[in-house]
């Protein structure tokens, strides 16, 4: 059976992810973080000292299956937040089969394993909620991070047909669908595009990272984020999709009103393509 107080949050070393087990903690949860490592453990005990809240870790890898059973079994959570993931920037033409592989390793197979081996927990409690952190480019698509959403844009898929699934049983499936944030997912990116040097499509790279730089001033912070993903995981009726952030609102309208010809036109002509 699920323990009503127990909230796992996977990568929660950071961004988003620690300042969610941050918030899960302040809502009176027994909040839980996943981190890969005893350095990142340490990170995450002091954020929460200095916050003044309680929060356990658990050194996990997503990507290894036994040491995700391991973890639920052993918690048997009520909320999960599956955040674990990582830029994954680069060109299909850059990209090779094994980083392909990790990404969707990483953003699609680990969180629906972590749902599916929750279900049963939450079953036997009478309910439970899975929030799955997306992204604006789980309903979007630009050019050069084409399998960073292919990871979101399948998230997006299985979490409808989880939702539909799972109803019955009273657990409940949020996705969070966040714009721009200030988080270390743009230094990722940099380090990601410093691994093209020589590719074809380096400038359109070049074009991504100056872009960023510039829009880093007016992001919003990971606490906002953290604010709605603690709402999804307690509001009696969550909603099925929350959509975080004016440029994430803004995209979700213009991918619906614009043609396709000329969203390919625009990004094109804005990376240099």
């Amino acid at each position: 059976m699920a323990d009503s107080k127990v909230a796992l949050t996977t990568g929660a070393n950071s961004g988003i992810g620690l300042a969610t087990v941050l918030e899960l903690a302040r809502r009176g949860f027994r909040s839980v973080g996943s981190v890969r490592g005893e350095a990142k453990a340490e990170a995450v005990a002091k954020a929460a000292a200095d916050a003044g809240v309680q929060v356990e870790t658990v050194l996990l890898d997503v990507t290894d299956p036994e040491g995700c059973a391991e973890v639920v079994d052993r918690l048997r959570p009520a909320v999960v937040v599956n955040n674990a993931g990582y830029s994954a920037t680069g060109a299909i033409e850059d990209v090779d089969d094994e980083e392909a592989r990790q990404a969707f390793e990483t953003m699609v197979l680990a969180p629906m394993r972590m749902a599916r081996l929750a279900l049963p927990h939450m079953r036997q409690g009478g309910g439970g909620r899975i929030v799955n952190v997306s992204s604006i480019y789980g309903i979007a698509t630009t050019p050069l991070t084409g399998w960073y959403q292919a990871c979101k844009h399948a998230l997006e898929a299985l979490s409808d047909a989880l939702r539909a699934e799972a109803a019955g049983s009273g657990v409940k499936v949020v996705l969070v669908e966040p714009g721009g944030f200030r988080t270390g997912i743009w230094e990722e990116a940099e380090r990601e595009v410093q691994r093209r040097a020589g590719s074809r499509y380096e400038p359109g790279y070049r074009r991504i990272l100056t872009g960023t730089r510039l829009a880093q001033p007016v992001m919003g912070e990971p606490a906002q984020v953290a604010r709605v993903i603690g709402r999804a995981a307690t509001a009696r009726l969550p909603r099925a999709r929350y959509l975080v952030g004016y440029d994430a609102q803004a995209l979700a309208v213009v991918q619906r009103l614009t043609p396709t010809a000329v969203k390919d036109r625009v990004s094109r002509l804005v990376l240099g393509l």
